[in-house]
């Protein structure tokens, strides 16, 4: 009893040397506190705060060809794809990780021969047993080749007492969450590189009927031009100037159509598809508005996008991992056994009498070795903290991101407004030249200048619109992307 007791004593001694040398894991995983709201400009104090709705991409982008275009880049993109066989990956690893909390159990089946030598403690007792008095014949041993014949399970099992296998485990599983974040990252940055092509190659069209316009526009000019020289009303050198403007329409829209098609190029790319044609619209139809008519709530917006979601996750593994690693520190209590039929000789293996089983129980304490197991503590903690600042920077980073596409959204409504009224009034101001010139009141070269500035500013607005909504595929990003 006495020994007992100072075998427990031992061990509760043990126990506390360790857990006293044990450094302490870091628990401050919380970031800085986010504001309320962005505080856009056509919001009122007065407006209480809302949690912020996921965006869904055929309510954002509300247009059925770019959601077609979408839909098929989620089933054949290369990169898409290779992400989620990453993710099974992850997956799998995770399912070990389960795992390792449980026994394992072998099935073991030996057989074997030995030949003990006479000098040999096994072939003397062997030699020695066989004159036995208290043997029957079946336990007599041959001991020219002694055979060994074993069929049973063994077991073996490490007890997580200090939750080193759980830790592991939780590890896993946000690193698998962390995946599926970056499975959502992907899919969004994708889908938002279509729209991004999409809308360039509906600009290039607009723009490219603007060219086909203006050249009708300019032929027109031409014509009177040279009605006016053949009467002696004009000059040679405004035919020539209304020549050369013609030819720089003429090339600048050959410089489109090449546009064109390398876009449409880019886009079949991130398709996986080897070529064909782009069905499109024949004018943007984003402008998803209705997120700048709530006040948001930051906290509840900041945290549902996939890069924050991804840090997070990735900073609870590393939480993990430093747990994990702290357990090391702790003595090791591994457990098992075996049960089975052991017999050595083959005529005697199903008796009864061959069935053998046996208990194991260990204990492993770290004593030597514990430069390497402060290493890789200190290692795991340090990792924990770089997930940390990771995170922090994501968080940052997605606050100021969003607050300024929020307030750039918001202006580029009065933009395309003042753009379109100077369109307006160049139009006006491209047929009175016109009326003047014939009139006598004003030169071929006001008609020139007049047909310019209104060639240009069509061309500005489509320029604008496009920036409108590469703003609306930012926004869309920044808010966390959408679900199909």
């Amino acid at each position: 009893m006495k020994n007992t007791i100072n075998r427990y004593i031992i061990f509760g001694g043990v126990l506390l040397v360790t857990a006293c040398s044990a450094p302490k894991v870091n628990q401050n995983l919380t970031a800085k506190q986010l504001p309320e709201s962005f505080d856009l400009k056509r919001k009122k104090a007065t407006d209480s705060l809302q949690n912020f709705i996921p965006l869904e991409t055929k309510t954002f982008f509300k247009d059925s060809k770019l959601e077609a275009l979408l839909d098929k880049a989620i089933a054949q993109n290369p990169d898409y794809l290779i992400m989620q066989e990453r993710i099974l990956i992850a997956n799998s690893h995770l399912k070990v990780a389960k795992l390792a909390l449980l026994p394992s159990l072998d099935i073991q089946a030996d057989v074997s021969g030995t030949h003990y030598g006479k000098y040999t403690m096994d072939g003397v007792g062997n030699f020695d047993t066989n004159f036995s008095q208290n043997i029957s014949d079946k336990q007599r041993i041959n001991t020219d080749v002694t055979p060994n014949v074993f069929l049973g399970g063994k077991v073996s099992w490490e007890a997580d007492i200090w939750g080193k296998l759980s830790n592991r485990k939780k590890a896993a599983l946000q690193r698998f969450f962390a995946s599926q974040e970056g499975m959502r990252l992907l899919q969004t940055r994708l889908l938002s590189d279509i729209a991004d092509l999409y809308y360039k190659l509906i600009a290039l069209d607009k723009q490219s009927v603007i060219y086909k316009e203006n050249l009708k526009t300019q032929q027109q000019a031409l014509d009177i031009i040279s009605a006016q020289r053949s009467v002696g009303k004009a000059t040679e050198l405004a035919v020539q100037q209304f020549n050369a403007q013609n030819n720089n329409i003429l090339a600048e829209s050959e410089q489109l159509d090449l546009s064109i098609d390398q876009t449409e190029k880019a886009l079949l790319n991130l398709l996986g598809e080897y070529g064909g044609e782009i069905d499109r619209s024949n004018d943007f139809l984003s402008g998803h508005l209705a997120v700048l008519n709530q006040k948001i709530s930051v906290d509840s917006i900041i945290h549902k996008r996939p890069d924050v979601s991804e840090a997070y996750h990735e900073l609870l593994a590393t939480n993990a991992d430093a747990k994990a690693a702290r357990a090391a520190f702790f003595p090791t209590v591994n457990l098992g056994g075996y049960a089975g039929l052991n017999s050595f000789s083959f005529s005697t293996f199903f008796d009864s009498g061959s069935f053998a089983w046996q208990l194991l129980g260990g204990l492993t304490a770290p004593v030597f070795n514990k430069g390497q197991i402060k290493q890789e503590f200190f290692v795991s903690n340090k990792k924990q903290q770089i997930s940390l600042l990771q995170y922090q920077n994501t968080i940052t980073t997605a606050y100021n991101e969003l607050s300024a596409l929020l307030h750039r959204t918001e202006s580029f409504a009065d933009v395309l407004k003042y753009k379109s009224n100077e369109i307006d009034h160049l139009e006006i101001a491209v047929n009175v030249s016109n009326d003047l010139y014939l009139s006598g009141y004003a030169n071929y070269l006001e008609i020139i200048n007049a047909q310019k500035n209104k060639l240009q500013a069509e061309l500005d607005f489509v320029d604008i619109q496009l920036k409108n909504a590469e703003s609306q595929v930012l926004l869309y990003k920044a808010l966390g992307g959408g679900i199909n």
